[in-house]
């Protein structure tokens, strides 16, 4: 009796564990588990895998914890996270086109980038609340859009620093533009850790600690709190005096200032500020990543954040490795573009599921 008993709350507690962590994040967690497994099997630098999906997930996770405050006000998903992204290009870029050198760069250009952010936030937030209950259909609209504006605007802009624009005419900023010499690795190379083949960029993992740690006690503070019932139930919170507008503005504006922060950081670990087409790949896998994490459309927390963060970019990272070594034959590319693919497809069709 008492061995059944104990079995039956070992069960219990297994399945109490499935339903808290949720059965796909286990099955894509296990799939990422067999990953690192076979890495060595077929020949991959263990590593070198490792170190790899840890400096993937420093440069994107900031770009996801952009979700959480829009998430929390019932804004829902921000698929309109290019809006932040160009407002941390335009920091970036004027930053160089200034003439600021090495991290200090960094630094300016965020300075620079919080203006930005702030201006097409406040608009951003102010259409939001014009169209309640069609966020996320107006918020991708304005994200794609605000990428083929932008795609003129860099060609038109008076930028004219020799290692930004095309040589042949002297102006228009190139698609790419390398930041040696500015900002690369302003973050990662602090205290910086290197066991044989494996780079820890600790400064990175430290400042995006400090920005969720940020992030979370904002949201245990009175304000916090009112944005978070403002997106549980706007009626009760605007019965309790909570003015609902005004939460939602506050969680777009802070969501817009995270994803120019969240590409800078992208940046300096990249090492060189992608534009044109560039922000228009980055809000669909910062959205997938947060939903895989545990997230709903009116509920997210920092957890889901990096569990949803490192199993995105984890399996992202090591799939085309892995593969590449089983057949033999390069195809990382189209096999990145299959799998980021269709976790971003899996993410979205479960975007009402309940965060657990």
């Amino acid at each position: 009796m008492n061995e059944r008993t104990l079995e039956n709350r070992e069960k219990s507690r297994f399945q109490k564990f499935v339903a808290d962590f949720g059965l796909p994040r286990l099955i894509i967690a296990g799939f990422l588990l067999l990953l690192f497994i076979l890495a060595p099997i077929v020949g991959a630098d263990f590593p070198t895998q490792i170190s790899n999906t840890i400096n993937r997930f420093s440069w994107n996770a900031v770009m996801v914890l952009a979700m959480v405050p829009m998430i929390h006000s019932g804004c829902g998903l921000n698929f309109g996270l290019p809006l932040g992204i160009i407002s941390g290009l335009l920091g970036a870029t004027m930053s160089l086109q200034f003439g600021f050198t090495g991290p200090f760069s960094f630094v300016m250009a965020m300075v620079i980038a919080t203006p930005f952010a702030l201006i097409l936030g406040t608009f951003y937030g102010w259409l939001l609340n014009r169209i309640k209950g069609g966020e996320m259909m107006i918020a991708t609209y304005v994200g794609f859009s605000s990428v083929a504006f932008m795609c003129m605007m860099w060609l038109l802009l008076p930028y004219n620093k020799a290692d930004m624009v095309w040589g042949m005419a002297g102006k228009g900023l190139r698609t790419t533009i390398s930041l040696e010499g500015y900002y690369a690795g302003a973050l990662a190379n602090i205290l910086q850790i290197r066991i044989g083949n494996m780079v820890i960029p600790t400064g990175t993992l430290l400042f995006f600690a400090l920005l969720a740690w940020i992030m979370w006690a904002f949201l245990h503070t009175r304000t916090g709190t009112a944005m978070t019932a403002v997106g549980s139930n706007p009626v009760f919170a605007r019965a309790a005096g909570v003015n609902v507008d005004k939460m939602r503005l506050l969680s777009v504006i802070m969501s817009t200032w995270l994803a120019a922060v969240g590409i800078l950081v992208y940046e300096q670990g990249f090492g060189f500020i992608q534009l044109y087409m560039g922000p228009f790949y980055m809000a669909l896998p910062a959205v997938s990543a947060i939903l895989i994490g545990g997230a709903s459309v009116n509920k997210a927390s920092i957890a889901n954040v990096v569990i949803g963060t490192f199993l995105f970019q984890g399996i992202v990272t090591m799939t085309p490795t892995v593969m590449n070594n089983m057949i033999h034959m390069d195809m990382s590319e189209v096999i990145r573009i299959i799998v980021s693919n269709g976790m971003i497809l899996y993410a979205l069709t479960r975007k009402t599921e309940g965060s657990r």
